[in-house]
């Protein structure tokens, strides 16, 4: 198979994609349109036009991370992007957004590709305008049971996301999730997240099956993405066990597990729900009184770490990967290491 060469408009020289490569991810570039089969995460406030298009010009798919955008700012968004890039990208929404099918409408609208949904069950009529407005959907799988589930409402392809990753995770691990879907999910492409930052990590789950592979925390500390200096910089120093889950105190209240780098925020957090937890069992809180001061903690610690560079109060999301990035680089120049760690892993098995 001839090589699959990559022109990237942040530089003139091309990436070429390894030959054994190439076969392996055939069909995620045939679904995706692009010849370097990595999906750039959906990290909200970093996931905008300047990094989604970069990762897309420079051969992959960038996302957009719609988060809580009102339709009219994803509609200028997506606007933005396309001025910046002529290649394919998608757009993520999460499904509990109350103007969901509105944004549904406005990636069809202006003819995105692919739209991703994530955060829950997606509604059959998001579904069914995916669908009809000529997109592809992709649906975010935590067991096997849903990812057969999905498919059957009419996902084009499944994306299993492992604990390893930044953000909100689930409770399972990225290559137990490997293990328990990829056997089983044959008939649309599946790609893998969590965790992957290295090309040799990517060959091991094409050749289990996957068809491609999504990484958020490695393209942090891309020069093209517009996150905070102080924000990149705790990328940098931080190693993998410094990305930890928070933790819920009492079961009473439920804290949705979010992977970040510890800080004092995080400290900060912790004696939130005592000083809660008290005043509730002292009885000068109700049950959704109490809930409500714990889970409006962190409104707007994200953008205060991400855009304002707050990264000892902020909330500084990071997946466990994060000791796998040690500078801050272009996106092309990622790519390029990728590529030649999964090259590498080839020219291994051909020596004698």
């Amino acid at each position: 198979m001839a090589e699959a060469a990559v022109q990237s408009k942040v530089t003139t020289a091309p990436l070429t994609v390894p030959p054994e490569l190439a076969r392996l991810w055939k069909r995620g570039a045939d679904f995706l349109g692009c010849p370097i089969v990595i999906m750039g995460g959906a990290m909200t406030w970093v996931s905008e036009r300047n990094l989604v298009s970069a990762i897309s010009n420079a051969g992959g798919f960038g996302v957009i991370a719609c988060g809580s955008m009102t339709p009219a700012l994803l509609d200028a968004e997506i606007k933005a992007t396309q001025k910046l890039t002529s290649k394919p990208f998608g757009v993520n929404l999460i499904t509990l957004h109350p103007m969901l099918l509105d944004l549904v409408d406005v990636c069809i609208a202006n003819k995105v590709s692919h739209v991703v949904l994530a955060g829950g069950i997606p509604p059959a009529e998001a579904i069914k305008r995916v669908k009809e407005g000529g997109a592809k959907l992709m649906c975010f799988a935590p067991a096997l049971v849903l990812a057969k589930r999905f498919i059957k409402l009419g996902a084009d392809a499944i994306v299993i996301e492992g604990s390893e990753a930044g953000g909100h995770i689930g409770p399972v691990s990225t290559a137990v999730l490997a293990q328990e879907i990829l056997p089983g999910v044959r008939d649309v492409p599946v790609f893998v997240a969590g965790g992957i930052a290295r090309g040799d990590a990517v060959v091991s789950f094409l050749e289990m099956g996957a068809s491609g592979v999504q990484m958020g925390t490695r393209f942090v500390c891309a020069v093209e993405c517009v996150a905070h200096p102080n924000f990149k910089k705790a990328f940098i120093r931080a190693s993998a066990r410094d990305a930890m889950p928070s933790v819920q105190l009492d079961k009473r209240f439920p804290v949705i597990p979010v992977r970040a780098l510890v800080n004092k925020g995080v400290e900060n957090f912790m004696d939130k729900q005592r000083e809660v937890i008290a005043k509730f069992d002292a009885g000068e809180l109700d049950a959704a009184a109490a809930q409500l001061e714990i889970e409006h903690f962190w409104a707007g610690a994200l953008r205060r770490a991400v855009i304002d560079g707050d990264v000892e109060h902020g909330s500084v999301m990071a997946g466990q990967s994060v000791g796998l990035v040690t500078k801050e680089q272009p996106v092309i120049e990622i790519f390029a290491e990728i590529l030649e760690q999964a090259a590498s892993v080839f020219q291994a098995r051909s020596r004698p």
